[in-house]
């Protein structure tokens, strides 16, 4: 496994609508220099949300400085959408310039329709991180603009009421289940709150307690992907997933509730001591901390069930934005997406918004226990697990953690499954 080096972290967050409209671009210079009236269009799910209003003003005025001539428009399309229009506008090779991708198997299993930015990005290397996510043989293919992990937090206030130490969260699982347990009693909070709606709630358990489940070395070589998938130690994250269910640990209807936002909403509403929530954007710190105040909001370690495991924070590159090969102007698409991670943009997307930035330059925000926390643990931490699998991997899981939740499909043939489509892919 590469070693990941990570300088003092920032803070940021989600993006504003810029422009809405047409792709509609001009044509390229036949001169071979870049059109000075060109127009650049870029999909994201982000620029819609009053978060990145600044953020998305300071980048597009530092690409103005630039190139004054050129025009920048955003679209913002749906998340729950943003791939299958993608796959549209991939295959017929006429949608945007830029777009913005998840780190992971969602941008490596597109990469034959982006642009490798190697030669425009060399100048940013030393001050982004999180550029593996966004890599593949060697390349890269979208420059971070945050860094996304899954931290579990808790609520300290719960935790008091039921005469636990807030300060001392449980170490292993069975400490876990047993708190819960009292906390119930105390609060009747459940345990954890879970949406997985979309099948998005694996995700989160896999990378957020995997590191407590899986020896060092299963974790690594499933990084580097050499995946033991008749392994006890992978089998035992999905036998968790359904144990915890089954038990009562999770709210009640886990599969129709949403992971945005409704499952974060029992979460800060205090009806669950628990959730494996994100770094970034939704469902961190930041908004946490606006419910059950900011003093309120813990961050543990994943607990320990296998002897000898070593919990850590698992991150990656959380979102980026990358340039389309059939761009006619893939010099001037580039330079935007230099914009859109410049020092002076994500200084602002940070304030604004609360999520962890992939410029290391930018102070962490003082003030918040739990980021301080989060921030302490980036030097030792690894990717996350679920990064590392193909998009349609994690398709398959998705639809398999709902099997394994509703009863109708068993921990064995799940697992075997994803073996056959970790293989395959």
């Amino acid at each position: 496994m590469r070693q990941r080096t990570l300088l003092p972290v920032v803070l940021l967050a989600g993006l504003t609508l810029a422009g809405c409209g047409s792709a509609t671009r001009t044509e390229p210079s036949t001169t071979g220099e870049p059109n000075k009236a060109a127009k650049i269009v870029v999909w994201d799910w982000k620029s819609g949300e009053k978060t990145a209003a600044t953020y998305l003003a300071k980048a597009k005025a530092d690409f103005a400085k630039k190139h004054p001539g050129a025009t920048v428009e955003f679209v913002a399309q749906p998340f729950d959408q943003y791939y299958t229009l993608l796959g549209s506008a991939i295959q017929s090779s006429t949608g945007p310039d830029v777009m913005m991708f998840n780190g992971g198997g969602q941008i490596r299993d597109r990469v034959n329709a982006l642009l490798p930015l190697d030669q425009y990005v060399a100048g940013d290397k030393e001050r982004l991180a999180g550029w593996d996510a966004f890599s593949k043989d060697g390349k890269v293919y979208a420059a971070p603009v945050t860094l996304q992990g899954h931290p579990v937090y808790y609520n300290k206030t719960l935790y008091e009421k039921a005469g636990l130490d807030p300060a001392s969260p449980p170490k292993t699982w069975d400490d876990l289940v047993g708190a819960c347990a009292a906390i119930k009693k105390a609060t009747k909070a459940d345990c954890f709150a879970l949406g997985n709606k979309e099948g998005i709630g694996i995700e989160f358990f896999v990378s957020g307690l995997g590191s407590g489940i899986l020896t060092p070395q299963e974790y690594d070589d499933w990084i580097a992907g050499k995946r033991d998938w008749k392994s006890p130690n992978v089998k035992r994250i999905f036998e968790l997933w359904k144990e915890a269910n089954d038990s009562g640990l999770n709210n009640k209807g886990a599969n129709s509730t949403a992971m945005f936002n409704d499952s974060f909403a029992i979460f800060d509403a205090g009806k669950a001591a628990h959730i494996i929530g994100l770094m970034s954007d939704v469902g961190h710190w930041k908004d946490f901390g606006e419910f059950l105040g900011a003093d309120k909001v813990g961050v543990m370690p994943a607990p320990v069930v296998t002897s000898g495991s070593g919990p850590n924070m698992p991150y990656d590159g959380g979102i980026g934005y990358a340039v389309a090969k059939w761009t006619k102007e893939p010099a001037l698409a580039a330079d935007l997406v230099r914009s859109l991670t410049s020092t002076g943009a994500l200084a602002s997307f940070s304030s604004d918004a609360g999520a962890i930035a992939s410029d290391t330059t930018i102070d962490v925000p003082q003030g918040a226990p739990a980021v301080g926390s989060i921030v302490a643990t980036l030097k030792d931490g690894k990717p996350a697990l679920h990064v590392a699998l193909s998009s349609k991997t994690i398709d398959l899981m998705r639809r398999l953690s709902q099997q394994l939740l509703s009863g109708s499909a068993t921990v064995d043939k799940v697992v075997e499954q994803l073996a056959a489509s970790d293989k395959a892919s």
